[in-house]
């Protein structure tokens, strides 16, 4: 009998991990890490960005997931993205702890939902073991969660590239506030985000993406609590520029909300409402009115979908309703 049931276990595991490498291809091209999303046979992407979720449940997190997996089987859902902050109220204490299935499986039960999830890590993530949220053994527990520092996701004619922002903001080195922070993958912040930066640029220049998505947990532009990340707009957002990025999407505030850029044509996508909110907590800066496109204080997510020609982003809140729709388009070059 123990003989059958050690058999059983491990053929059980042999299909846990088969599941875990045929969802998605690696490639190592000694940039970043690269997963691959098959597109639809029509071409068309689709997905859910959730941010600044992980609380086993309360402040309406569990409300939110199930109106997530509505709208996921209505839009035919590839994936989900996870804009950071994962876990409260300080990430993760080990690979093993708890938090992992009380506020991520036991909450994402919904049968759209059950895809591969792609995550960064946020600066709350940061304040516990940061490397747990890394480890493969959270994938043995639930296949669905890959989560880097950096990364990219290729799904075709949409590619998606994860960067880790927390590393940037100075002030997490110099004004903990009585946190304590996982540094021990970044001894040196300077030459951490120089490398990232390098590898990025990298990235994006080798892209033949019809759309590009950069994710990241901090905000460049907000309205919200935090306000803008000047390390970033000083760093990352030139880069952005430089290469054709369309949609920068990020977490952090507890909102949600949609800026465009002054001078080029970037959209700011914040999507940071996955459980508690920050009801009229709103950063007093001078926003140029034709910036700002939308702001809700209140609890939600973000749905995406993208074809050869069009992309179209949605907002809704705690109660799946529709607050907030923007559609834009690329004209198609025939070949002569």
């Amino acid at each position: 009998m123990d003989s059958r049931r050690s058999l059983m276990s491990a053929t059980a595991s042999l299909c846990l991990l088969l599941s875990i490498f045929t969802t998605f291809v690696v490639v190592s091209n000694g940039e970043l890490q690269r997963f691959i999303e098959p597109a639809k046979s029509d071409g068309s992407v689709s997905f859910i960005v959730i941010g600044d979720w992980g609380r086993r449940g309360s402040f309406n997190q569990s409300i939110v997931a199930y109106r997530m997996g509505k709208i996921g089987e209505k839009i035919d859902l590839d994936f989900v993205v996870s804009t950071g902050d994962n876990f409260y109220d300080n990430g993760l204490f080990s690979e093993h702890d708890p938090n992992f299935e009380q506020s991520f499986s036991n909450i994402y039960t919904a049968p759209s939902l059950q895809k591969q999830w792609y995550s960064v890590l946020g600066n709350h993530d940061y304040r516990g073991d940061s490397e747990a949220q890394l480890s493969s053994v959270l994938r043995e527990i639930d296949s669905r969660w890959i989560c880097l520092r950096s990364f990219v996701v290729d799904a075709e004619l949409v590619e998606m590239f994860f960067v880790d922002t927390t590393p940037f903001v100075k002030e997490y080195y110099t004004e903990a506030d009585g946190h304590t922070y996982d540094w021990r993958a970044v001894p040196s912040r300077n030459s951490y985000v120089k490398s990232l930066l390098r590898d990025l640029e990298v990235s994006l220049k080798s892209s033949k993406a019809r759309w590009k998505i950069v994710v990241g947990h901090h905000a460049m532009r907000s309205i919200g609590h935090h306000g803008d990340t000047k390390e970033l707009n000083e760093e990352l957002l030139p880069i952005l520029k430089e290469n054709g990025v369309d949609l920068y999407m990020n977490g952090h505030d507890h909102c949600l909300q949609h800026m465009s850029d002054e001078d080029s044509p970037i959209q700011f996508l914040t999507s940071g409402a996955g459980s508690k909110a920050w009801r009229g907590d709103i950063n007093p800066v001078t926003i140029n009115p034709k910036s700002l496109k939308f702001y809700y204080d209140g609890q939600g997510f973000m749905s995406a979908r993208f074809t050869h020609s069009d992309a179209e982003i949605v907002f809704y809140d705690v109660f799946g309703e529709v607050l907030h729709k923007w559609v834009t388009s690329k004209q198609l070059h025939s070949s002569v």
